[in-house]
């Protein structure tokens, strides 16, 4: 199975979110993902790295450039055809799994439980 046909963890959804709108580095994808998933997806570096060496190697990703920045390499990533196809087969994969729970009729019963209307 590939990846794009399975659930992606919530890392990886949000790294692929993160680079959607422009070409970032990683401190920069580190910060978007943060931000896009209010706080929920902390990135280590070792995370970051690792998830994009495998990205890269599953072509979802590129480097679009690198640069020494202070004495520093530096490369900054972009989404790639292949993981804009990927990330959206995601958002709409769980966009399926919560509309089945959204819409389901449900009422609460005397002792606080939960069942279908």
């Amino acid at each position: 199975m590939t990846r794009s046909s399975a659930s992606m963890r919530e890392p990886t959804y949000f790294i692929l979110a993160a680079l959607q709108d422009e070409p970032l580095h990683g401190y920069a994808i580190v910060k978007r993902a943060l931000e896009l998933s209010d706080g929920r997806v902390r990135l280590t570096t070792g995370t970051l790295y690792a998830a994009l060496d495998r990205l890269t190697g599953e072509e979802m990703v590129r480097v679009a450039e690198e640069a020494v920045v202070n004495g520093r390499a530096r490369r900054t990533y972009e989404l790639t055809q292949r993981g804009m196809s990927a990330l959206t087969a995601e958002a709409e994969r769980m966009a399926a799994a919560a509309s089945v729970v959204r819409h389901r009729s449900v009422r609460p019963t005397a002792a606080g439980r939960v069942v279908p209307a």
